[in-house]
């Protein structure tokens, strides 16, 4: 096991130059303790991701979290990690409104749940909150792209860079959080030769979600490649199990045994007669 918890100061570090022996950076959903513990060993950072409303609280959309739910999932992440670097993400509403209300919001998460970081959605009309947050000591993870607390405005979840107007939006977009102190950049939904210019043209890690093999790391939702969310599966995941089936599965069995009475049996139970019901 690693000796101690990766920081943004190596996550930052982990821009890549193309060469092969460089290893991307490795990042994964957590909302839970045990889902954390089970992870954290193998990945550089665990996102504590608004996405828990749609995973978690089946919610259709982000847009309905809060920051006492954001709170509350990041001291359980924080809890059952170790080794990962952990961000979490600022929810909808808590950081839009001005600079100073984004730097209430993003110390009470920092200073309750030990995260080493925040991430927040938007590109150069968030640059000024970036640069506000990162010179008071609050590291920022920049997310643009396909950014889901803004689904309204761009109607729907659509792959974004498909012309040349956006791709150049895009372009400046990942440029300005960049200069304004962000430590890395989500790239979400991005059409791939975009993605990959992108990431060629800043100094900060690029993390893709639905991008490019380019960017220097990958985000995913754990549940999406574990099986435990939802029968449709995004273009951009890639299935490593099917979770949901075996917990359907083993339900199944112990209602089974519940319903003929084969649980709970003698092994069970405190001061049995073995063989007596």
């Amino acid at each position: 096991m690693p000796s101690r918890r990766m920081t943004v100061r190596d996550i930052a570090a982990r821009k890549t130059t193309g060469h092969e022996t460089e290893q991307p950076v490795v990042c994964i959903t957590a909302y839970t303790t045990p889902m954390a513990r089970f992870m954290d060993k193998h990945v550089d950072l665990l996102l504590v991701g608004d996405s828990v409303g749609m995973v978690v609280y089946g919610m259709e959309t982000t847009l309905g979290v809060t920051l006492d739910m954001m709170i509350a999932h990041g001291k359980a992440v924080v809890r059952g990690s170790s080794h990962a670097c952990v961000i979490v993400d600022m929810p909808f509403g808590s950081y839009q409104a001005s600079p100073a209300d984004a730097f209430n919001a993003c110390a009470r998460v920092m200073a309750e749940t030990g995260c080493a970081g925040i991430k927040l959605e938007g590109g150069r009309e968030m640059a000024e909150t970036v640069q506000f947050l990162t010179a008071r000591g609050i590291p920022v993870m920049g997310h643009i792209g396909l950014t889901p607390q803004s689904v309204n405005q761009l109607g729907g979840y659509r792959a974004r860079g498909r012309s040349n107007a956006e791709a150049d939006a895009l372009l400046d977009d990942a440029t300005a959080i960049a200069a304004a102190g962000a430590f890395a950049v989500v790239v979400e939904g991005t059409v791939e030769p975009v993605a990959r210019s992108i990431s060629s043209a800043i100094d900060i890690p690029t993390i893709g979600i639905g991008a490019s093999p380019a960017c220097d790391g990958q985000i995913i939702v754990a549940d999406d490649i574990l099986g435990l969310f939802g029968a449709f599966t995004p273009k951009f995941v890639k299935r490593y199990a099917e979770l949901g089936e075996a917990v359907s599965e083993a339900v199944a069995r112990y209602a089974a045994d519940v319903r003929a009475r084969r649980f709970p049996g003698p092994e069970q139970v405190f001061g049995a007669t073995k063989g007596k019901r």
